[in-house]
């Protein structure tokens, strides 16, 4: 399979596409005008493309120093369990790589640890700091 792999944002209809096959946003928590407006705001992304269509996304929020966050990694069902999800941590690992960010944070999908484990990720230790707040 011939993939293209583009650090430029999909578009907005690209992007909506893919991510109403995760089921996230179920509640309607915020608007895709939102969503969208948030991966704009990423320090950095990946989109990977077959044949033009968007199989495949995720992106960096960082200062670009030692506070950095991967998140809103998504595959297309179709194309999952092909080495895509891989191939998006990939280059997202490797734009931290050539930065010099020594430690990377990760929010996934719920049932996806394995998936991140199998890359080197380890689970937060209970006694680790960090707290979250759902306003």
């Amino acid at each position: 399979m011939e993939i293209e792999f583009n650090e430029l944002n999909p578009t907005k209809d690209d992007f909506i596409r893919l991510h109403q096959t995760t089921g996230w946003n179920a509640k309607g928590l915020y608007t895709y005008d939102q969503l969208y407006t948030a991966i704009c705001n990423s320090w950095y992304s990946i989109s990977i493309y077959h044949n033009k269509y968007l199989i495949g996304y995720g992106r960096i929020i960082s200062d670009g120093i030692y506070q950095t966050l991967i998140c809103d990694v998504m595959v297309h069902p179709e194309y999952q369990k092909q080495g895509i999800g891989k191939k998006v941590m990939n280059a997202l690992l490797k734009k931290c790589d050539e930065e010099g960010i020594k430690w990377v944070q990760l929010f996934c999908a719920k049932g996806k640890q394995e998936f991140y484990q199998k890359l080197g990720f380890n689970s937060r230790d209970f006694e680790a700091p960090g707290m979250s707040l759902f306003l």
